[in-house]
C-alpha cells in the first residue's frame, strides 16, 4: 500500500456554507458535483494523492470527536488558520510543532466536524 487513506468525505448540514469555508480557508476552488445522488466539493488531488469532498448524504452527521483526518496545508498552515475564524470556524489548536513531521494545528469547520492540518517540514 502506498498509502494508508485512499479517500475521504467531510459531512456538512449546510453544503454550500461548507464549500464557502472550506474554498476560502484553503483559497482554491472546490469543484462541485452530484455523485450517486449525494452533492460533492471535491477536493483537489492528483493522480497518486489521496481525494476527498464535502458531502451532502442523509445519513451522515458532522461530528467533533471520532475520526481526525488531516488535511495537507502544504507551506501555508499559517495563512489559512489565519483565515478560519474569519470564515466562521474555530481555531482548537494553533500550529503546533510535531518534530521532523512539521506542524499541525486543528480546528472546526463550520458544520461542527474537527479537522487536522498538516504542513510538512520543508526538506
Amino acid at each position: 500500500m502506498h498509502n494508508a487513506i485512499t479517500w475521504f468525505e467531510i459531512p456538512a448540514t449546510d453544503f454550500s456554507r461548507a464549500v464557502g469555508f472550506y474554498s476560502t480557508i484553503l483559497a482554491q476552488a472546490i469543484r462541485e458535483d452530484d455523485f450517486m445522488g449525494i452533492p460533492h466539493g471535491f477536493f483537489a488531488a492528483d493522480q497518486r494523492g489521496v481525494g476527498g469532498a464535502i458531502v451532502a448524504p442523509h445519513d451522515a452527521t458532522p461530528a467533533s470527536g471520532g475520526t481526525l483526518i488531516y488535511i495537507n496545508a502544504g507551506q501555508e498552515l499559517e495563512q489559512i488558520v489565519a483565515r478560519i475564524a474569519p470564515a466562521g470556524g474555530t481555531v482548537v489548536l494553533d500550529k503546533t510543532p510535531i518534530g521532523p513531521q512539521g506542524w499541525m494545528a486543528i480546528f472546526i469547520d463550520t458544520e461542527g466536524n474537527r479537522i487536522g492540518l498538516h504542513q510538512p517540514a520543508a526538506n
